[in-house]
């Protein structure tokens, strides 16, 4: 069943949680609501043993996210806008809701798949660089233009960017602002799969499946390892390697995996 508001669907299937922006009348933009919502279902996300992988996408044909809101929540956060409703309130309660609801310092080692279904530019972009694997309908476009108004994209573009494609690329989209349709984008290897939009949610689950198949604590103990030493000098790294390959190593679920490739049956994962 999916849980409704008008500016977030969540619904869980199979042991996979899917997000959907619910704005597609303002381009899925990041209103108070929504962001209070997401930064919730991501900590419940992160909390519940049955969700393997999640799933975040829009919500109509257009755009994926065009970022926060720019009569709602930029001037609400910036002091421009007295707080009007329960969802600004909640908000201004607790700003850590923002960042954590676009992954922007969240620590979360479970799989998030990005399933983009229209224009993601700006903070659509930077929300789909946050993500571990990426999905796009065809018609999509990406790109960080902040640049050409004066601003940058500090959602996480400047550090994520340059890690995860090539770095002339990647400057090239942050200094000139330029949008890249989704052949570009894949060719770039900001995605990893370009489908058509009928097809786009089917490919996004058919990976899900996968990765809620595979041993949960090795999952997320491949994306620790990943995300906490990129950036480290070799010996640092290999040292994060070494742990996170420790506790796999000692846990039930390593032990269940060979057992059950030798008794040709499906592995019965325990997560620990």
């Amino acid at each position: 069943m999916a849980e409704t508001d008008s500016h977030l669907l969540v619904e869980r299937r199979d042991g996979v949680l899917l997000l959907t922006l619910n704005r597609p009348r303002v381009r899925n933009a990041l209103s108070p609501q929504m962001l209070v919502k997401l930064a919730a279902a991501w900590r419940e996300f992160r909390a519940a043993p049955e969700l393997r992988a999640a799933i975040l996408t829009g919500a109509g044909d257009d755009d994926f996210c065009a970022g926060g809101d720019l009569e709602l929540t930029m001037p609400l956060v910036t002091g421009a806008r007295q707080p009007e409703d329960e969802w600004d309130r909640r908000l201004l309660a607790d700003l850590g809701q923002f960042t954590d609801a676009i992954l922007l310092g969240f620590e979360l080692y479970k799989p998030v798949i990005a399933a983009v279904n229209g224009r993601a530019l700006g903070g659509g972009t930077e929300i789909t660089n946050a993500c571990d694997l990426r999905v796009a309908a065809e018609h999509a476009v990406f790109g960080t233009p902040e640049a050409k108004v004066g601003l940058l994209p500090g959602g996480g573009s400047l550090t994520r960017l340059p890690r995860q494609i090539p770095f002339a690329r990647a400057m090239e989209m942050l200094l000139i602002g330029d949008s890249f349709d989704a052949r570009q984008a894949l060719e770039m290897g900001l995605l990893n799969y370009v489908v058509p939009r009928e097809q786009l949610l089917d490919k996004a689950f058919e990976l899900a499946r996968k990765l809620a198949a595979n041993g949960p604590l090795a999952v997320r103990k491949i994306k620790e390892g990943v995300l906490r030493s990129s950036g480290l000098p070799l010996e640092r790294a290999y040292a994060v390697e070494r742990e996170v390959a420790a506790a796999v190593m000692a846990s039930r679920d390593a032990r269940e995996g060979p057992r059950a490739f030798k008794e040709k049956r499906p592995p019965r994962f325990a997560g620990e």
